[in-house]
């Protein structure tokens, strides 16, 4: 830049000792630093303002020249207009100003002039301006433009110029310039050349022949005209496209598009690829918004795939589509109505065969799930919820989708008829309640291929169920509750089943009938429960000092009659069998009841905490910490039964140690009953034939842990800083897979996991002694015996974590063992570099089915993110 020095006018200033300064000021009143004010009216000026000015070292008013200069800390005040420098001389004829640099005896510059006129800064080696024209001319000025707007907010783009002329209040003209958004303004890492410019401030560059420079070295990446967006928020405009070279389908543009911002609420992104070989791809995802009202985001992505030519025997074409909606209403905007949608539906097949590299960790979801729902609350007496809700399930290993069409529930709120509204509520008798919902449902089975299509509703079902509950509680000897109550059920269906006997197939065939038809059933249950407590004292010397165990016994008995009556019976008069059915068979809510209930159920739910010694000393109070969150057992025993009367027993349990770090789970199935030799159920107990009192069928457990730096840094009382900068990501969760990284990650290429981070933490080198780190184990085991196999059907482990080795290196690992089938699952490696103003990354799938690998390196401000290059592998097409 001190080359330009030359371009300036130099001044007929010398610099003075402090000697002089009393000379020179005898004709100004006042002190020389104080801020003054221009009372000499210019003869032919057209200034509508007084003119503030004060220099630190010397203020001197030339009559003959009409000119004031300013020394050392010199500023000047006008209007909307800021002028500070070393030396500042004003001509209040003309009235246009001058300002440059002070230069010492060894030749260095100081005190560079500062310009600013409204929000526009400008720092410059020297400027001249006209107050009247408002005309500038500016040797080599800095600039800094907030421009973009992305997740963390506006991109700083940095304006240099050697020589630049401001026009008017909004357009100055440059020559030799440079842009970049390198943090190290005076030597930038990188920076775009432009040899002809004309800059708007807040709004744009438009600039002739213009290259990229990296560290002051030419590259071959260069446009004859170029236009910088400037603007703050979101601005519409093109999305560059990735190039590259696929080896089953040629060359080919990718993630190119158009963003357009079309209101305040709401945007679209368009963007698509194109292969050599005709294959291509189309994406469009806009998000939309109002506060206190609602958000969401539509995405559709479609992709047509091609494999080899027309003509050869291994040509393949297939098509694959995937639609992902999700909106969410805010509760303040009407708390009596709302409507949610989470859609993800689509080609069984479409993230396995996708060959948009973001898709890899969505490869290992195997159902597709989506909800549509409305409800509507009326509030007043009894208060009515009425919801209706369109579901959608669909499994991408067997293709079947189920479908509803939609749900109805609506529901009643409870009623005590023999109790005041606002009252107590004692005894049995005001304690009796009732209700009534009704649940309707339009359900469709289908595959993947009939899905939106008319074949879909070929065997569709339509049901309703009503059901009025009546019940009532009370307290017996004071610490046991009696439950007493009935339900009555009216299920109405529009289609039933008809069998009989055919004579030309000498076998039961069965005839669909259309037509309303109902059936109603009821039962009566009672129950008892209690809560007990049981403490174990230590003592308070002891770190741990007690032990609470609260157990929830609960006893219910359950009577229903048979309903015989919607039973009928068919000979087969080929095999002289008489078969029994009902015509309400494939009911969507089930068939009639078919003999008596008469059945006694148990449930024990177990609680267990602990009282310790707090770590703190200056803690008043011991610290309750859950042992075991649940710890729940049921079975039932029927009385009408002829054999196994008594049902397996359920037991579940769950718990958090270290410091909720860890997460266990548990459950097992256990049966009192034998088995035969070939594997069956026979009506002896367990303990009767040489085994133990309980015979396990099933037992499962899950652990996950999870843990990081921040833990510790927690401890010690240091700021919390997530170590993870992608959490929250939800791409692979509304995909239908994980919400953490344990199938992988979904990067977003374009942004970077040094974001948001102070800048002293790439310098501080004590960075190695606290090095950010994450960790997450997940392990399940499930063990099935229900017919004497006793054999691990699922035994994996699967684990992520992130490393930042230095302030500038982060890596990060993905994967899992299958150690039942003896094979590794999806296995990602990540690595990522800081390059101040760029990022290197690097993704890598080793082996398996999804193996591949992505390099990305590109500019880190959002401005500038499409000054990158990438290059990738391509999975082989699964079929």
């Amino acid at each position: 830049m001190s080359a330009q020095e030359d371009l300036a006018i130099p001044l007929p200033i010398k610099a003075v000792g402090d000697t002089l300064k009393a000379p020179l000021l005898t004709d100004l009143p006042g002190k020389p630093d104080s801020v003054r004010t221009d009372t000499v009216a210019p003869a032919g000026g057209a200034l509508t303002d007084k003119i503030k000015y004060k220099a630190k070292d010397y203020v001197r008013i030339d009559q003959k020249a009409q000119k004031i200069y300013l020394y050392d800390e010199a500023e000047i005040y006008y209007q909307d207009t800021e002028l500070k420098a070393g030396i500042i001389v004003l001509d209040y004829v003309t009235n246009e100003v001058y300002a440059g640099r002070i230069r010492d005896s060894l030749g260095n510059y100081s005190q560079l002039p500062f310009f600013k006129q409204g929000t526009n800064e400008v720092i410059p080696d020297s400027i001249r301006f006209n107050f009247d024209t408002q005309k500038a001319i500016i040797w080599n000025s800095r600039t800094e433009q907030q421009a973009g707007l992305g997740q963390l907010g506006s991109d700083a783009m940095k304006v240099y110029a050697q020589r630049t002329k401001k026009e008017n209040d909004s357009v100055y003209f440059l020559g030799e310039g440079k842009l970049t958004t390198s943090k190290d303004t005076l030597d930038p890492d990188y920076y775009i050349r432009i040899r002809k410019a004309k800059f708007v401030p807040g709004k744009k560059v438009i600039a002739g022949f213009s290259n990229l420079y990296i560290v002051d070295v030419p590259t071959p990446i260069a446009l004859p005209f170029a236009y910088f967006p400037l603007t703050t928020g979101r601005t519409a405009g093109i999305m560059m496209p990735t190039f590259g070279n696929d080896p089953n389908r040629g060359y080919f543009l990718q993630n190119g598009g158009y963003y357009l911002p079309f209101s305040d609420y709401a945007d679209l992104t368009v963007t698509g690829d194109l292969y050599a070989n005709g294959s291509y791809g189309l994406r469009a995802q806009s998000v939309y918004a109002k506060r206190y009202k609602f958000r969401g985001n539509i995405n559709l992505r479609y992709e047509n795939l091609i494999t080899s030519q027309k003509g050869f025997d291994d040509y393949t074409r297939t098509t694959i589509y995937n639609i992902q909606i999700s909106h969410n209403q805010d509760a303040k905007s009407n708390p009596n109505s709302r409507l949610s949608a989470s859609v993800n539906l689509g080609s069984s097949q479409f993230f396995r065969n996708s060959l948009v590299q973001q898709n890899v960790p969505n490869t290992q979801v195997n159902n597709l799930s989506s909800s549509v729902s409305y409800s509507k609350t009326f509030p007043a007496y009894p208060s009515v919820n009425l919801s209706l809700t369109a579901t959608h399930n669909q499994n991408t290993n067997t293709d079947v989708v189920d479908v509803t069409l939609p749900t109805l529930q609506a529901s009643m709120e409870r009623i005590f008829p023999f109790a005041r509204r606002d009252g107590i509520k004692k005894g049995a008798f005001q304690n009796i309640n009732f209700q009534y919902d009704v649940n309707g449902r339009y359900s469709v089975r289908t595959t993947t291929d009939d899905f939106l299509t008319g074949a879909m509703f070929d065997d569709a079902q339509l049901g309703a169920r009503h059901r009025i509950p009546i019940a009532t509680n009370f307290k017996v000897a004071k610490y046991f509750s009696v439950t007493l109550g009935g339900t009555y059920e009216d299920v109405w269906t529009w289609e039933t089943r008809q069998r009989r006997y055919d004579p030309e197939t000498e076998a039961i065939v069965t005839d669909t009938i259309a037509g309303f038809d109902r059936f109603n059933q009821y039962g009566f249950s009672a129950g008892l429960g209690t809560t007990l407590y049981g403490t174990f004292a230590f003592g308070e010397d002891k770190k741990i000092q007690a032990i609470r165990h609260v157990l929830r016994p609960n006893i219910t008995y359950g009577f229903a009659p048979s309903f015989d009556q919607y039973y009928e019976e068919v000979l087969n008069e080929a095999t002289g069998q008489v078969e029994t059915y009902t015509r309400f068979q494939n009911s969507l809510y089930g068939t009639p009841r078919l003999g008596k209930s008469n059945a006694v159920s148990f449930s024990l739910a177990n609680t267990l905490e602990a009282k310790v010694r707090d770590r703190d000393s200056t803690a008043t109070k011991p610290k309750k910490i859950m042992l075991l969150n649940s710890l729940n057992l049921n079975t039932s025993y029927n009385f009408e039964a002829d054999s196994l009367k008594l049902a397996p027993i359920n037991l579940t349990g769950g718990t958090n140690l270290l410091n909720n770090k860890m997460s266990v789970n548990f459950g097992a199935s256990l049966d009192p009953y034998a088995l035969d030799n070939a594997g069956r159920r026979v009506n002896t107990l367990n303990i009767n034939a040489g085994g133990g009192l309980v015979r396990v069928t099933n037992a499962r457990a899950n652990i996950g842990y999870s843990i990081s730096s921040r833990d510790f840094q927690k401890e010690k009382g240091e700021d919390e800083v997530d170590p993870d900068p992608y959490s929250g990501s939800n791409y692979v969760a509304s995909s239908g897979g994980r919400t953490d990284d344990l199938f992988g990650r979904a990067d977003d290429f374009n942004r970077s996991a040094f974001e948001g981070r102070d800048p002293a933490d790439v310098e501080n080198p004590t960075f190695g002694t606290k090095i950010p780190w994450d960790l997450r184990l997940q392990y399940a085991v499930t063990y099935s015996n229900n017919n004497g196999q006793g054999e691990i059907t699922n035994n994996s482990l699967m684990f992520s974590g992130n490393v930042e080795l230095t302030p500038r290196w982060r890596v990060g690992v993905s994967s899992g063992y299958d150690i039942v089938r003896r094979g590794f699952s999806l296995t990602q490696f990540r690595f990522e570099r800081d390059l101040d103003s760029f990022v290197l990354k690097f993704d890598w799938t080793p082996f398996g089915q999804f193996e591949r690998w992505y390099f990305f390196i590109g500019i880190k401000a959002n401005i500038l993110k499409d000054l990158k290059w990438e290059n990738r592998s391509q999975p082989p097409q699964i079929r």
